[in-house]
């Protein structure tokens, strides 16, 4: 999925932030917490304020993850952090 995800980060540079969070870090742990994070791959859609949009499990088709991310995108739910 890697190559997928990075790919995607460079189509919607300047438009979507992307955060990578290493699983064996110790220092992720409360972030993978209140995220609820269970599995690897795991995606999380966030708004500016941290609130989950939509999360995806396991291998996603790179088709689903753009098509979420344009629907938000159109909706104006994603803004790119501060």
């Amino acid at each position: 999925m890697a190559p997928v995800v990075h790919g995607l980060e460079q189509q919607y540079e300047n438009r979507v932030d992307f955060v990578f969070l290493d699983t064996s870090d110790p220092q992720t742990t409360a972030a993978r917490q209140r995220l609820g994070f269970k599995s690897t791959p795991h995606f999380f859609f966030l708004l500016k304020n941290g609130s989950i949009v939509t999360d995806f499990q396991g291998v996603v088709p790179r088709d689903s993850l753009v098509r979420s991310l344009d629907r938000l995108l159109e909706r104006g739910e994603l803004t790119l952090m501060e």
